[in-house]
């Protein structure tokens, strides 16, 4: 039966801590896997630009012994030169999995409703698995474990925060989003976070002081105060959000020995300062390359015969 991954609940617990065991190994020992999906390709769309997503994936499809091929808006332009149907029935027949980055979750859900193929989420405007994934992946390296952590989230509730919330209930782990009045996480997700938490005992909360959020916290993470698309709303999501800049204050209000992650790209001196970002308890660029070995685990999962 066909399985993708569109948002991290598409794994179940187990699935999840298996994920993250073949990418450890993968990433201890690059050449054993380097057969695993020989002559298979995986095609990208991309209708959002992308430094990690797009370098992860091309490199780890060829490390796994396959092939990618890249396309742009310009080769597609989905819904409007193509329909989501049309590209979805061209590529099952040619290629032998699909990784989209796109604005809409449904574009996604409705790729995978068509293809017969497996179907990652790079990132759409809802959920960012492959990072979550990744941010998981390192924060049980620099932590562990998962059990009794409490990871708190300081900004937008956007994409990533969804993810966040998402993983840590399957996993276990404590997440607190602290983000300012109207801006919090979409109410499907924080519901569906939520519901599976039930599982894991994890702690899924919503607060509007930052040091409140940070207290007790293994990992504070941020993100950007705009996403892409909204451009317009900087100055005023500048002013909004600057009382929730990561910075040396606010790191020495959690626990002691906390780490500090992002998805990158960071707007340095917005959502958080070069004193912290470039600090010894920093594993952003940990993250960064963990998506490598993440997204290689994912593919292996979904493609391997």
């Amino acid at each position: 039966m066909k399985k993708d991954f569109l948002k991290v609940t598409d794994f179940t617990t187990e699935e999840i801590l298996d994920t993250f065991k073949i990418a450890l190994d993968m990433k201890a020992d690059r050449k054993k896997y380097s057969e695993a999906l020989k002559g298979e390709t995986l095609a990208l769309i991309f209708e959002k630009p992308s430094l990690r997503t797009r370098t992860t994936f091309d490199v780890g499809i060829q490390q796994l012994g396959g092939y990618s091929v890249y396309l742009s808006p310009a080769e597609i332009n989905l819904g409007k030169r193509e329909s989501v149907y049309d590209v979805a029935k061209n590529l099952e027949r040619m290629v032998q999995g699909i990784m989209i980055r796109t604005f809409a979750h449904e574009i996604v859900e409705d790729m995978s409703k068509y293809a017969k193929i497996p179907i990652i989420n790079g990132l759409t405007d809802y959920t960012h698995p492959c990072q979550a994934m990744a941010d998981f992946l390192t924060l049980h390296e620099v932590k562990g474990e998962f059990k009794g952590l409490k990871l708190t989230y300081v900004g937008d509730g956007n994409n990533v925060s969804h993810s966040l919330m998402l993983a840590g209930a399957r996993l276990g782990v404590d997440v607190t989003i602290a983000t300012p009045r109207g801006y919090e996480p979409n109410l499907f997700a924080f519901a569906e976070a939520t519901e599976a938490a039930k599982q894991t005992g994890a702690k899924i909360e919503v607060v509007h002081d930052p040091k409140e959020g940070v207290n007790g916290a293994d990992a504070v993470y941020t993100d950007v105060w705009a996403s892409m698309g909204q451009e317009d709303e900087a100055a005023e999501r500048r002013r909004i959000f600057m009382p929730y800049q990561v910075n040396d204050d606010l790191m020495a209000a959690a626990k002691e020995g906390a780490i500090f992650m992002h998805c990158l790209p960071a707007h340095r001196g917005d959502e958080v300062t070069d004193s912290v970002i470039d600090a010894d308890y920093s594993v952003v660029f940990r993250e960064a390359e963990n998506r490598l070995h993440a997204q290689k685990a994912v593919m292996y999962q979904l493609m391997h015969a």
